[in-house]
This record gives C-alpha cells, structure tokens and sequence, in this order.
C-alpha cells in the first residue's frame, strides 16, 4: 500500500471547512492538583467546571479532563502536542517558575523540523510544545 503526500493548501481549498478547532480531552485522578498545575502554575484559564470534568484555556487552546480516579499515572499514556509562536520564551517562563520539564524534554530540535520541550502534568499526561523553525 502506497500514500501520496498531497499539498495542504490545495486539499483545503478544495474543501468546504467545516472543522474548526480541536480540544484534547486528558484523563485526571483530582480535579484540584490538575486546577493548581494547569490554573496557578502553566496559568491557563477555568472555562467550564462540572463535578467529573473541567475545561481549560490558554491563549488559543482548550484542554478538557474527565475524571479517572482509578488512573495509574504510571500507565498513562495521555499526550497533547502544542503549538506556539514563541518556543524560547515559553520553555524559558516555564524554567523561571519552577516547572518541571521532562527529564528527555529539554528544548531541542527535532529532525521534523520543530523546535520542542515537554512536561508532564499531575496524571502524566506529556504536553509537548513545539515550534517549526525555518
């Protein structure tokens, strides 16, 4: 089985868009350390909070979580790729306040041709935060 690589800018002009966003949906074992990582440390915003499920966001993400108490973080393999226009300033805001970036997640490279570091929030869940560089 063979795949062709189409050119994006074509395939959507072609298409009526009907798609508009995308809001991962990551498990969570408490509400309140996922509110105090993602509200008091990464400074995300609180949109929406039902007794098994919260919705976050941040400059033009949303994150949603449901609750999974029997979740075993060890076992987790809950994972989001972000993108943002300023990977340095970021990766270095982050570091100013004390967040744990993933011990294999440090900014580097990749040979995608995107500038990444990663963290892990509470559950395990690995946010990694890319940007392309040209």
């Amino acid at each position: 089985m063979s795949f062709t690589k189409i050119n994006s800018i074509d395939f959507q002009n072609n298409l009526q868009k009907v798609l508009t966003n995308i809001h991962p949906k990551l498990p969570m074992r408490d509400k309140n350390l996922i509110l105090d990582f993602y509200v008091n440390q990464l400074k995300f915003d609180l949109l929406g909070d039902y007794p098994d499920y919260i919705m976050l966001c941040k400059d033009n993400i949303e994150l949603h979580f449901f609750l999974f108490k029997e979740l075993n973080p060890k076992e987790n393999y809950g994972q989001v790729y972000i993108r943002t226009n300023d990977i340095e300033g970021l990766f270095q805001t982050y570091l100013n306040h004390k967040i744990p970036i993933h011990p294999n997640g440090h900014l580097e490279i990749k040979p995608w041709g995107q500038k990444e570091f990663a963290l892990l929030d509470p559950d395990c869940n690995l946010l990694t935060f890319g940007q392309r560089i040209d």
